[in-house]
């Protein structure tokens, strides 16, 4: 499931536990992400998921977890 792969990948790449992840927790107040960190984590997604890199529209349009959820799923799929 993407949702729980995506936990272990954030919790990694920001130092939380992967408990205190939902899909309403948001890069930038709950996990204090700046720009630099959503274009590592666009990397990212592309080795793990097999996606393209996120483009910048793309990326200032994600904002939750669950955001960025809904978002792979529509690449994937």
């Amino acid at each position: 499931m993407i949702f729980e792969q995506l936990k272990t990948m954030l919790a990694e790449q920001f130092g939380v536990e992967v408990e205190s992840i939902t899909m309403e927790t948001s890069f930038e107040d709950d996990l204090g992400a700046d720009s630099l960190d959503l274009v590592d984590m666009s990397m990212a997604m592309e080795e793990v998921f097999g996606v393209e890199e996120m483009t910048e529209e793309e990326i200032s349009g994600i904002t939750t977890v669950g955001d960025l959820v809904r978002f792979l799923q529509n690449k994937i799929d």
